[in-house]
């Protein structure tokens, strides 16, 4: 066997660190997502495929929580095995991802450029205490799903 195949067993952990990592990304996302909703960045969230709608911002906002959250579940694999170590690597993730799309991603994607120097401006501080929410809920429901019997 070579070291890139893997077992029937080792398919079934990842497949279960994957839908947790889904399931706790959803989680946050509902969270983040409400307060998207109240902060009224949805819309913007929505723009990215040209669109206005807070609905298609919403939907687009669960899509992407659900994606990072898989990628949380297979990158940290059985490092979170407690609540707190969930919280914690959940929260790195969420400044991990914050960099990575409000700074980086979604403003390229709409032709606005980087956003490193307005990094720690209102909307930016407001967006990463929104990823760092969803990190911490995200965290804890993978710990909570891997646990779970």
């Amino acid at each position: 066997m070579t070291a890139t195949a893997m077992t029937g067993g080792q398919n079934a952990v990842l497949s279960k660190r994957v839908i947790a990592g889904i399931v706790g990304g959803l989680a946050g996302g509902v969270v983040f997502g409400m307060m998207m909703a109240m902060m009224g960045m949805l819309a913007t969230i929505a723009g990215m495929l040209g669109s206005g709608s807070p609905v298609v911002g919403f939907l687009i906002h669960m899509m992407i929580s659900a994606f990072i959250g898989a990628v949380f579940g297979v990158v940290v694999g059985n490092r979170a095995g407690t609540l707190g170590k969930g919280a914690l690597l959940g929260v790195v993730n969420g400044v991990v991802w914050w960099i990575l799309g409000p700074i980086i991603i979604m403003p390229t994607m709409m032709g606005m450029g980087l956003q490193f120097g307005n990094m720690f401006s209102g909307p930016n501080l407001l967006s990463l205490m929104g990823h760092m929410v969803y990190g911490v809920i995200a965290g804890l429901g993978y710990v909570w799903y891997l646990n779970r019997k």
